[in-house]
């Protein structure tokens, strides 16, 4: 039993089988009953099973639905189900659909196991929490980016061209490169004659994201 004075089960939604095992040794370790699995899907069929008093999800899943859409859909299985996003993202910014009263930690900000079982806890007693990068930090200013930005830097890391972005987005040219100039100086790359902007944001979005998947420009 649980030093709250029951079994908490959590259902762990994580796509990355080692930060998915990762999360769940360190939640065993703090004596919760301990579902996991790997999508959203997966969640969703195994939730009336598992009655959850949390879930913990990452918010990019690899496919869909994602980590928020699922969120939505527990809230709406179990409205008292608490929620914590454990994610890449550096800040809940681009998401103003959170269920209410979630909690959001960015990965890289946890010191230790303890900062995301503290997290959980608090969530459980509807004192959710924040935690984010500092705010002088690369990933900081991906977190004030909008989910166009967001995505669009994806592509970018990803290898595609103005063109290709276009193509893949169905809008002009013209567009892409402005929404490609806003964010650059978004993040303060357009400002040093020296640093090729481009390959700063891909690397800035592949040190806080990971690598993404090589571009294939004939999708």
């Amino acid at each position: 039993m649980g030093a709250m004075g029951w079994v908490r089960r959590v259902l762990v939604v994580e796509d990355q089988p080692f930060m998915r095992g990762l999360v769940a040794e360190a939640l065993r370790g703090a004596e919760f009953d301990v579902h996991d699995c790997a999508s959203a899907s997966e969640a969703i069929s195994m939730f009336a099973a598992v009655d959850p008093d949390v879930l913990v999800t990452d918010i990019d899943l690899g496919s869909r639905p994602n980590g928020v859409e699922l969120a939505h859909v527990v809230k709406s299985l179990s409205p008292g189900c608490a929620i914590v996003f454990l994610t890449n993202y550096p800040s809940e910014a681009p998401f103003s659909e959170l269920p209410a009263g979630s909690t959001f930690v960015n990965k890289s900000s946890l010191d230790s196991v303890d900062g995301l079982i503290s997290a959980v806890n608090s969530t459980l007693v509807e004192l959710p929490v924040t935690v984010t990068p500092p705010v002088e930090s690369g990933a900081a200013k991906l977190g004030a980016l909008t989910r166009v930005q967001l995505d669009i830097l994806r592509l970018i890391a990803e290898g595609w061209s103005n063109a290709e972005i276009a193509k893949q987005r169905g809008s002009s040219m013209r567009s892409v490169e402005k929404a490609v100039s806003r964010t650059f100086e978004a993040l303060g790359l357009n400002r040093n004659p020296d640093v090729n902007p481009r390959v700063a944001a891909a690397t800035l979005y592949s040190r806080t994201f990971g690598l993404p998947a090589p571009a294939d420009s004939d999708q």
